[in-house]
């Protein structure tokens, strides 16, 4: 039990100290039919050459790059080639075969002629070339990749891109990281949820909602628990179940000062807190720690303030506990088009709209910046990186995070 380090920390240092609880998930093996937004638990090399053979680019005539100068030229057709064949094909001096993309190149030939430039005599069996041959209409043997290059590393997320990769490789089952299974727990009396009638005092639960999309995002399975009234023994049996079932709980509330805050009340209590509090805006107060030996991250009860600590502080846990697997927000340079309000001592994560039209990225704010407002998150292209001491200044600069 413990309260753990008791005051604001820089982002940095907290994302530390969450990494000493890393997570270690177990791999299995599975179908590429499954691998879409799974992540790779061992790096993949290539079993071949792509392409394995030279093959055209596109249908036309292989021939000798030297006799196809000086248009026209005619030549005689030896024979036709397609994607597919199996047989050993050449030409000789004077000879063009007729060729399908994807068909292997004859031995004597170095460059193509698309059809579009020939004129055919099928009686004559004859071909007239009106332009020379391209060499670089040959797709050369190995020059996309090669046998046993490594090209998806441990930790990559695979896409629909990377997982055709995974084909062209050669591979038909692959092994990935099985998918964390993250609690998501909210807590407060006035929550209910979408769609039941409201009472005076009430709203509607919306936090489990956003956070159970980013941990999906992230290519692990999320695990929605029914939201939690401000009491503790509620909320510890929902504890207690969330950590025999999960590998990590999130809850949403309960983080701050207050005398019903009974997320903090009960992990200092019972539980272990590594931290609570850090220096960021929105989303001061989150606390992480163990609950029976099960990471838990205790994220602020407002919508933003809960989508954005995860996006900085989750996240980068997530990934770390898959060798770096999962999407990460890019980060881009970009000017502010208007003051924003800054901190000598904290991170500060506006919302932001992105203008790409000119010469540099300008940052405009989506509006109300309140904790609570999700449309200015829904709006926002970026956050802002706006660090400590920040004049926020007109035109002034600073890093984001696109969404």
């Amino acid at each position: 039990m413990g309260s753990g380090t008791p005051y604001f920390i820089p982002l940095e240092e907290a994302i530390e100290i969450t990494l000493k609880r890393r997570l270690s998930p177990d791999s299995e093996v599975i179908s590429i039919d499954e691998a879409f937004h799974r992540i790779l638990s061992e790096s993949l090399s290539a079993r071949t050459n792509d392409p394995p053979f030279d093959n055209s680019a596109m249908d036309g005539f292989a021939v000798n790059y030297i006799e196809s100068k000086n248009p026209p030229n005619k030549f005689k057709i030896s024979n036709t080639i397609t994607a597919g064949n199996k047989f050993d094909n050449s030409i000789v001096s004077g000879e063009a075969a007729r060729i399908m993309t994807g068909a292997p190149i004859p031995e004597g030939a170095d460059s193509i002629i698309p059809i579009e430039a020939c004129e055919v005599d099928e009686e004559n069996e004859t071909v007239t070339l009106n332009h020379e041959s391209k060499p670089h209409f040959i797709r050369k043997k190995g020059e996309n990749f090669t046998e046993n290059e490594i090209l998806l590393k441990t930790g990559t997320l695979l896409t629909p891109e990377k997982t055709s990769l995974c084909a062209a490789m050669g591979h038909n089952k692959i092994k990935v990281f099985k998918p964390l299974k993250v609690a998501i727990i909210s807590t407060g009396d006035e929550l209910r949820l979408p769609g039941e009638v409201l009472q005076k005092g009430e709203i509607y639960e919306s936090n489990t909602f956003g956070l159970s999309g980013l941990v999906k995002w992230l290519g692990h399975e999320p695990v929605r628990f029914s939201s939690v009234v401000d009491n503790l023994d509620k909320l510890r049996e929902t504890l207690d179940a969330a950590a025999t079932k999960c590998d990590l709980i999130i809850t949403s509330g309960g983080v701050s000062m207050g005398d019903r805050d009974f997320v903090r009340k009960i992990m200092e209590d019972e539980g272990e807190i590594d931290f609570w509090r850090i220096k960021v805006r929105p989303g001061s107060p989150p606390l992480f720690g163990a609950w029976n030996d099960t990471p838990i991250f205790g994220l602020p009860g407002n919508p933003v303030s809960s989508h954005v600590v995860f996006r900085v502080l989750v996240a980068p846990y997530l990934r770390a506990s898959t060798s770096g697997g999962g999407l990460e927000e890019k980060r881009v340079r970009v000017q502010l088009a208007e003051p924003f309000k800054t901190s000598p001592t904290d991170l500060i994560l506006r919302r932001i709209v992105i203008d790409t039209s000119g010469e540099n990225l300008l940052a405009y704010s989506t509006g109300y910046q309140g904790s609570g407002n999700l449309n200015s998150l829904v709006l926002a292209d970026g956050l802002t990186l706006l660090e400590p001491g920040h004049s926020g200044e007109k035109d002034t600069w600073c890093d984001a995070l696109l969404l």
